[in-house]
Formats: structure tokens, C-alpha cells, sequence
């Protein structure tokens, strides 16, 4: 890997942290600068996509840095079902992960999907379409695995997969929220057990 391409992923690896605990607005280059200990001229002339602007080069950050935390969710969520062969449980296995997960996040601040979408919503448009995409992937990754246990003969024929991908991931995102927001897991336990219900309910 070149000098460059480590020192873009160094200002992306900890942008990811500070733009999911601290919101788009609530961080600004100078906590890049600080976090990764480079001058503001190692950090532009790392991103200029996003224009000479000071708003420019910090929205291509944010969204690098969207993108770097949403995949590293994906990867530690993968490696939990990746290993498990039964639809049913590799369902399971994510109201598990996130259950786990809600007071120490894989990425600093919590859910980077609920945090952005809440942060960007109309102010901005690039954050906004990334969050879309990151939900409409990981919609479609349900229902992938709900068809696949289907074709298996472990849920049941004629299920709406697309209700049921909108309802798990709507649902486990307002567990999320809430518990973070009460400090408190009680509220993901009572959301877990309504997921757990649902899933079942998809058994042959």
C-alpha cells in the first residue's frame, strides 16, 4: 500500500469515530487534524474530490468515513452468520449481534446507519444517499437469506420478504435508539424478543 493510500485510510479509519459519536456538524477539520495529527494540508491534499472548499473536502471525509464504519459493521456481522448454515439462526444471530452490540458498537458512537440518517436527513444530500444505499443493501441481504431458506424448506412459502426485511431492520433500529437513549438494554430486550417472535413465526 502506498504512503498516500495509508495515510487517507488513517484520516477515514479515525474521521469514522468522530463523525459517528459527534454528528457532521459537531466535528470540523480541526478534530481531524487533531485526531489523526496531520496539518490541514495533509488532510486536503488527501481529499480533493470534494472541491478546495473547507465544506467540500469535509463531506467527501464524511462520507469516506460513512462508508468505512458501515462496512466494518457488515464485516463483524458476516463473521457471526457466515458460519451458520440454517436461515433461521443466521437471522437470529443478527438481533444477537446488535443486542451485544449496543454499548460497545464496532464503531464508536453506535449504529452508524441510525446515527447518519438522523444527522444527514435533509442537510445532506450525499450523506443522505448513502445512507439509502446502506439500507437498501442490507434490505436486500435479508431478504436474500429469507428466499435461501425458503429454497431450503426452512420458512415457510409465500412469506412477504420485503415486509419482513422493512419490519427487521425498522425495528431493531427503534430497539437501538431507545436503548441507547434510556442507557439502557432493557428496552433492546423487549424489542429482541418481538424480532425473535417474528423470525420463528417464519418456520415451516
Amino acid at each position: 500500500m502506498k504512503k498516500s493510500d495509508k495515510t487517507r485510510e488513517l484520516i477515514v479509519r479515525k474521521a469514522a469515530h468522530l463523525f459517528n459519536k459527534n454528528g457532521y456538524h459537531g466535528t470540523s477539520m480541526a478534530d481531524i487534524m487533531e485526531a489523526t495529527g496531520l496539518t490541514k494540508g495533509g488532510i486536503y491534499g488527501n481529499f480533493k474530490q470534494g472541491g478546495d472548499s473547507k465544506k467540500g473536502v469535509k463531506q467527501e471525509i464524511a462520507v469516506a468515513a460513512f462508508e468505512y464504519a458501515v462496512r466494518a459493521v457488515q464485516k463483524e456481522v458476516a463473521k457471526r452468520t457466515h458460519v451458520i448454515e440454517n436461515s433461521i439462526d443466521k437471522l437470529k444471530a443478527v438481533v444477537y449481534f446488535y443486542r451485544e452490540h449496543i454499548f460497545k458498537p464496532t464503531v464508536e458512537g453506535g449504529c452508524p446507519i441510525m446515527n447518519t440518517s438522523i444527522d444527514a436527513d435533509d442537510t445532506n444530500p450525499a450523506l443522505r444517499e448513502k445512507v439509502i444505499e446502506a439500507i437498501d443493501y442490507w434490505h436486500q441481504r435479508i431478504i436474500y437469506t429469507v428466499t435461501k431458506g425458503i429454497e431450503a424448506g426452512e420458512i415457510k412459502k409465500g412469506v412477504n420478504k420485503n415486509e419482513f426485511a422493512t419490519q427487521l431492520i425498522a425495528t431493531l433500529e427503534g430497539g437501538i435508539m431507545i436503548a441507547r437513549l434510556k442507557n439502557s438494554i432493557e428496552p433492546f430486550n423487549d424489542t429482541s424478543r418481538l424480532l425473535l417472535k417474528m423470525i420463528d413465526e417464519l418456520k415451516v
